[in-house]
């Protein structure tokens, strides 16, 4: 990411991507029950909801279920939030970067060249990490009630469950939709953050340190929220669905449209803003923490060689 004094050594690939991943662990830890809240809203109105529950709000929600379901609810299917993350965010972050420099020659980079890179990396990171995307949304929509049929028993046990009945399609089901969407967040969140963390820089508002971190990441969650909602909606409502409810991600978003009406494409705006704001936050100083203590940590191990 900017912020490097031109005396400063980039840190190698290695460092990012396992700084990257590291620190989107220890933000979707924090905020996982945010996220499993704006799930729930976002398939509301589903017919395979569960009738007499109803959602409101995200505190609403999240206190819904922590009665109906228990508070453990609320990290359903964070084991396949973590490896998506691992093999996510090491992707889309760690390599943003390197593939900013590639598409320039190592030049400066305007804004047009930071959302290609942003996209890129967003794409690419979805080949990797949509199945572990698919049975993370699933266990955050499946309910934990009595008298209710559990989808699934365990992670591993999800993964085999969806490739037995829908093959190698339904552990890709949504990638067009998720390929969209993580293009969308990827390159808003990363270009936001850096163009805001430069602007600071370079008026000398705040030196580059956590605050300035902060305020950086909480831009670029909302800007974030506001472009990325209504494919993050579609996204989850067509991962979720049974085999046959939807033709296409594409029919999916129609349906929603004509059956629902155009604020269902902004259902759960407030926790995605929510988490995802907060997420940026956790994982953009936790990014920039982790990546300054393995650079010195490598460093020391260099010197003392």
């Amino acid at each position: 990411m900017v912020g490097l004094k031109p005396s400063d050594v980039p840190p190698p690939l290695g460092v990012k991507m396992a700084s990257a991943g590291a620190a989107a662990c220890v933000a979707d830890m924090v905020t996982f029950p945010l996220d499993t809240a704006k799930v729930r809203l976002q398939i509301q109105g589903e017919k395979n909801a569960v009738k007499g529950i109803r959602y409101r709000g995200v505190f609403g929600t999240i206190s819904t279920m922590i009665r109906t379901e228990g508070p453990r609810s609320l990290y359903n299917g964070l084991v396949a939030g973590l490896q998506r993350q691992m093999c996510f965010a090491s992707v889309r972050i760690g390599l943003y970067d390197n593939v900013k420099n590639f598409y320039t020659g190592g030049k400066d980079s305007n804004v047009l060249v930071r959302i290609l890179a942003g996209c890129t990396t967003g794409a690419m990171a979805v080949s990797f990490a949509q199945p572990t995307d698919v049975v993370k949304v699933r266990f955050q929509a499946q309910m934990n009630l009595d008298g209710v049929a559990r989808r699934y028993s365990g992670t591993m046990q999800a993964y085999k469950h969806i490739y037995q009945n829908e093959g190698f399609r339904g552990l890709w089901k949504g990638t067009l939709p998720n390929i969209t969407r993580n293009a969308l967040v990827n390159c808003t969140e990363l270009v936001t953050y850096d163009l805001i963390k430069e602007a600071i820089l370079r008026h000398k508002l705040m030196s580059d340190n956590l605050p300035c971190h902060f305020v950086s990441a909480f831009g670029a969650g909302f800007v974030t929220t506001v472009i990325a909602s209504p494919v993050d909606v579609v996204k989850t409502r067509y991962m979720n669905s049974p085999p046959g409810q939807y033709k296409s991600a594409i029919n999916c978003a129609w349906t929603m449209l004509t059956k629902e009406g155009p604020t269902a494409f902004y259902k759960g705006f407030v926790p995605s803003f929510l988490r995802l704001g907060s997420w940026n936050i956790v994982m953009f100083v936790s990014f920039e923490q982790i990546k300054r203590a393995m650079m010195i940590t490598r460093k020391k191990i260099d010197a003392n060689q």
